[in-house]
């Protein structure tokens, strides 16, 4: 009995029609959010929870206006607006990006600029699933601090960022392990801190008990164009007060 019922079931399957199987694309999820890297009060771009993005550029004049994410074409609207969905969802977390406005390169102006690819450019943010570890808590603070500094090897005045943990000012005569965090490439010394939530990411650490307190320094990585041709000069009338040290 069992072998006739598979016969019928397979009689069945091989009697329908041949055609191949026809499949919809998912509805776009309509659930959009300003991004939270946005200049206050500006509506656009937008992410939704499948974590593609939306732009609204207003260029009436405009011929052509694309954002670099995933080549972003927008189109033009009856009123000069215009808009434009990435086609896939992109990665989660921090994305530069840039417009293109007939041929010329600028930012947004609905979001915030940040430092990256040598370059200030926008930046929008894709909430990662897991975004807790570095979430703004009520837990208690560190600060981070802008610190000028001589730089014996530029023969300028440099910029670093640095993390202190909470209660740091508390006690001077407590000392810190310190980490000295290098950015990535085209990136600066305000990378760690504003794309990559350091410090949040220490204070949340330290209240949960994960780690000890300890100092981060950011400082700029690289050496400008101009000053490593004013160093070369530097050292070619000075041959016997090279540099050593940053």
């Amino acid at each position: 009995m069992k072998r006739n019922l598979t016969a019928l079931v397979l009689s069945l399957a091989l009697s329908g029609p041949l055609c191949p199987a026809q499949t919809s694309q998912p509805a776009e999820a309509n659930d959009w959010k300003p991004s939270t890297l946005n200049q206050p009060g500006r509506q656009y771009p937008q992410v939704n929870s499948e974590g593609r993005a939306r732009f609204r550029i207003v260029a009436p004049q405009a011929q052509s206006v694309s954002v670099n994410l995933g080549g972003t074409q927008l189109t033009k609207g009856e009123d000069g607006t215009w808009v434009g969905t990435t086609a896939r969802p992109l990665d989660e977390g921090f994305h530069y990006y840039h417009l293109t406005i007939d041929g010329g390169t600028f930012n947004d102006p609905g979001t915030l600029n940040f430092y990256g690819s040598t370059r200030w450019e926008s930046g929008i943010e894709v909430p990662a699933k897991d975004r807790d570890f570095y979430a703004l808590k009520d837990v208690p603070h560190g600060q981070l601090r802008q610190i000028l500094f001589p730089s014996q090897s530029t023969h300028t005045s440099r910029r670093a960022f640095v993390y202190t943990p909470p209660d740091y000012d508390k006690d001077q005569t407590r000392r810190y392990p310190v980490l000295y965090l290098q950015h990535g490439w085209g990136e600066d010394e305000t990378g760690w801190g504003s794309q990559g939530h350091a410090n949040l990411i220490m204070d949340n650490l330290i209240a949960e008990g994960k780690t000890k307190p300890f100092i981060i320094v950011m400082t700029y990585g690289r050496q400008p164009h101009h000053e490593r041709r004013d160093d070369l000069r530097h050292n070619q009338r000075h041959p016997d007060r090279r540099p050593q040290k940053f």
